[in-house]
């Protein structure tokens, strides 16, 4: 006899789903899975006791007379049980069309928000739904298909915060109306607290239709899960079939593969708030500031991370962002010149600034001149010695032999720090706006000149802030397009043997001088 019992038991005692004395919300559509979970449910009571155990049903409305006959069984199999049970009912096609959303998807906001409303009601701090270890390879193989990183790829979680989800709010139509509430600050379907847990993650749907069998429990077929439009049904009947003939194991390893990969993703995620502690600026809420040299210098996975990090942050409702909206921020904020913004998800963007990575809502960012050191009269630099330019900024000179060169030089991040070659500059530095005409020759062209406005609009330097742009001329011109590039002549070569090191530095604390 195929008993689930110990299995699913152990797992929800190992992952820790929920304990004795707590009230447990099972969704139940009426399925197999679902039919299967709400037995064992009633069973582990017997294990557990002061366990609760309430069922929910929300008819979608989109399948007529079989979806009222769903609704029907799934009230007279708790009551036949002796299970309290709430069923709801949503017009998702109309959902759908209103929200601009796929059926699939406002069925899934539709559902687990009446899940939340029935929770609350029923004064339950978890909702169990039947997700088994076949829905998890089909998870993981369509976040593969659709491009998904790590967070993707570990599929569905044991337990996951309900809050996570991207729900909708206040007066949602499918929750009934004897659970609606007229305060918006009490928002029915509020998922803050709630637990979402899945007991049957671990087990195959071959097992659960066989548990079925063995304990003569009857369930509902429903026909739209053969239907191929949807494309979660295409890969459970068209791809994971053509799978199986290379590796007739695919289910099983596609499930391992999430399993693996959710515990890298621990990993991954315990450094990302470490790192995010030390690379992210104090700044308004609606806002994300990072230390641009100190984020240049972590892994491209951490990069990566940080920048979805304060997506997440700052549109914390929103379930998918495009791969290719963090590479084009990713590579903007390594190659970048300041000013240069670049669009991220849901009204965000990117904004490259003279020492941070700005994050924020677009339109919302102050001009780029802000951000960057910007002078407006030639002056001298002490040197050595510290020279302020005005509010916020400040030019560090120091002199160094060849042996004092240290690490800083040689893994500079940093467009506003430069190592120059001290004989070939001169004694006189000075700091000056550019000049119309200027020309120069940046390190690594061969010696090939080029006017300085021209490299400029090839940088996508913002036109605003190029007439006050700080430009460091020595003894023989231009030694260096401050931020931009170093002149040949006064590159560090084989010879040199005095070394000026420029530095420019913040005199405000960040974000104050914005």
């Amino acid at each position: 006899m195929c008993d689930l019992l110990p299995r699913v038991d152990a797992y929800v005692r190992q992952r820790g789903l929920f304990t004795a004395g707590e009230t447990v919300v099972a969704g139940v559509s009426g399925g197999p899975d679902s039919v299967c979970l709400l037995h064992l449910l009633t069973r582990l009571v017997q294990r557990m006791p002061g366990l609760r155990v309430h069922a929910a049903h929300l008819n979608h409305q989109l399948r007529g007379a079989e979806a009222e006959a769903d609704a029907a069984f799934v009230a007279e199999l708790a009551e036949a049980w002796g299970i309290s049970c709430t069923v709801g009912r949503a017009d998702v096609a109309a959902l759908a069309g209103q929200a601009g959303l796929s059926v699939e998807e406002a069925a899934r906001q539709a559902r687990y928000t009446f899940l939340a409303a029935v929770a609350r009601t029923a004064d339950a701090g978890v909702i169990a739904v039947g997700h088994n270890a076949d829905d998890q390879a089909e998870t993981v193989l369509m976040h593969f298909l659709r491009g998904s990183g790590v967070t993707g790829l570990r599929g569905m979680l044991p337990v996951t915060g309900l809050a996570e989800y991207r729900l909708a709010e206040g007066g949602h139509p499918s929750t009934p109306p004897h659970l609606r509430r007229d305060s918006a600050q009490d928002a029915f379907g509020s998922a803050a607290g709630l637990r979402l847990v899945r007991p049957l993650l671990d087990i195959s749907r071959a097992d659960i239709l066989a548990y079925c069998e063995a304990q003569g429990l009857a369930y509902r077929f429903d026909r739209s899960n053969e239907d191929t439009t949807f494309y979660r049904n295409r890969l459970r009947h068209d791809l994971l079939p053509v799978l199986e003939a290379y590796n007739p194991a695919i289910r099983t390893v596609l499930a391992h593969t999430a399993e693996v990969l959710a515990g890298d993703y621990e990993v991954l995620a315990a450094e990302l708030h470490r790192t995010w502690a030390t690379a992210v600026r104090p700044t308004a809420p609606d806002e994300v500031q990072f230390d641009r040299a100190h984020w240049r210098s972590l892994p491209a996975g951490l990069q990566r991370a940080l920048v979805r990090e304060a997506v997440h942050r700052l549109r914390h409702h929103l379930r998918n962002i495009n791969w290719e909206h963090i590479e084009r921020a990713v590579r903007l904020g390594r190659e970048g010149q300041p000013g240069q913004a670049a669009t991220l998800a849901a009204g965000l963007e990117l904004q490259v600034g003279a020492d941070r990575l700005r994050i924020a809502a677009e339109g919302t960012l102050p001009p780029a001149s802000v951000d960057l050191p910007q002078i407006a009269q030639r002056s001298v630099l002490a040197a050595p010695g510290v020279t302020a330019l005005g509010p916020g900024w400040q030019v560090a000179v120091a002199r160094l032999a060849r042996a004092e060169l240290s690490d800083a030089y040689a893994e500079n991040v940093d467009p506003w720090a430069a190592w120059l070659d001290a004989d070939a500059v001169g004694q006189d530095l000075i700091l000056r706006p550019r000049i119309p005409g200027d020309r120069f020759q940046p390190q690594g062209m061969g010696g090939h000149s080029v006017r300085l406005n021209e490299l400029m609009i090839n940088l996508k330097i913002p036109r605003g802030a190029r007439a006050g742009w700080p430009i460091l001329v020595g003894r023989a011109g231009i030694a260096w397009a401050c931020g931009l590039r170093l002149d040949e002549h006064a590159a560090i070569g084989p010879a040199t043997a005095a070394i000026w090191q420029v530095i420019f530095e913040r005199t405000a604390p960040a974000g104050e001088q914005d």
